[in-house]
């Protein structure tokens, strides 16, 4: 469902996703239309049912898109709070200790750096990053910039064979000057190795005998949040087999900050086919890691299990046609 709401350009606002004992699903998505409204037209609303329908087959009892009304939207309504232990782990804004950071963060997010310089050019500030290359990396520069009314005039973005990034970025102020005030160099530069180092928030916590996902990301000062994140956790998912129980997407306000919170319901820990560790891992990897070397033999695995699920699911998958990649540059890349 997210991946053709996708292809038809819908932003999913808010999601309301729950299971009946009996088994049957019912899914309320609210969204809106990227292409000027055209959801207003029974046309476009039929063409969204009729690619809902040809994806899910028989198994899609209805689907139905109207304008929501205000009791509907009330009651789906995300829950008002977030447990103090989840705000504290999830949504802090330090950068953890060296150690830690090597223990606990992807290879992609080690060695961070992010410097300023006011003397190589005369009109511009110098934003001179290093990091590893992850999904989404230039999206999160230019929103963290835009948060900050800072203004890319040009800048360049290198990616080296191993994964780690350069880029230099020649930016002014919303008043077209550099940006010489010693505070908002240094809150600058440490917002972003923060984004750069955990573009996303990913844990899972025990609600008594079940497992709870959550995925939570930043919203622009502009109000938009990150795209594709809740396509890239069900995609998560569905490669690791892991049914979705209850889902809910809302926003909640921790300290100066706004976030769009997703939360996941996945039932008993002795239902899940893998370790929480690894659902963790895999979401993360998904929505915004790239791999590497040691995910290697694990990713073959995955695909394995997915490719036979795809076999005992769609009728016209065909796992005998193999795409060979194309040897991988810095413009392709890009």
């Amino acid at each position: 469902v997210t991946q053709v709401l996708c292809e038809l350009e819908l932003t999913i606002r808010r999601v309301k996703v729950s299971t009946t004992p009996d088994g049957r699903v019912l899914d309320l998505f609210f969204i809106t239309d990227t292409r000027s409204e055209q959801l207003h037209m029974k046309s476009q609303r039929e063409e969204a049912c009729n690619q809902l329908r040809t994806v899910l087959g028989g198994s899609m009892m209805s689907c139905e898109i109207e304008e929501a009304g205000a009791d509907m939207s009330a009651c789906v309504q995300a829950s008002s709070t977030l447990p103090p232990s989840i705000t504290d782990r999830m949504f802090s804004l330090e950068l953890p200790e060296e150690q830690s950071r090597r223990e606990e963060s992807p290879s992609t997010c080690k060695n961070i750096s992010v410097t300023m310089d006011n003397s190589l050019s005369p009109a511009h500030s110098l934003i001179q990053i290093q990091c590893g290359d992850h999904k989404g990396i230039l999206y999160d520069i230019m929103r963290t910039l835009k948060d900050y009314n800072i203004q890319i005039s040009y800048g360049r973005f290198y990616t080296s064979q191993n994964g780690n990034c350069e880029i230099d970025l020649f930016a002014v102020q919303v008043d077209g000057k550099k940006i010489v005030d010693p505070n908002k160099q240094q809150a600058l530069c440490s917002r972003l190795r923060m984004e750069l180092f955990r573009p996303l928030r990913v844990t899972i916590v025990s609600r008594g005998p079940d497992m709870e996902l959550i995925v939570a990301n930043p919203v622009e000062l502009s109000g938009k949040g990150r795209p594709l994140v809740f396509y890239d956790i069900t995609l998560a998912l569905k490669i690791l087999r892991i049914p979705i129980f209850l889902a809910e997407i809302g926003r909640h306000v921790v300290g100066d900050r706004e976030w769009e919170v997703y939360r996941i319901h996945l039932g008993e820990d002795h239902e899940l086919s893998v370790s929480p560790s690894k659902i963790v891992q895999e979401v993360t990897k998904i929505s915004w890691r790239l791999p590497d070397d040691e995910d290697e033999d694990e990713d073959a695995a995955l695909m394995l299990r997915y490719r036979e699920y795809r076999l005992a699911n769609d009728s016209s998958y065909d796992p005998t046609v193999v795409i060979e990649p194309e040897e991988s540059s810095s413009c392709k890349k890009l």
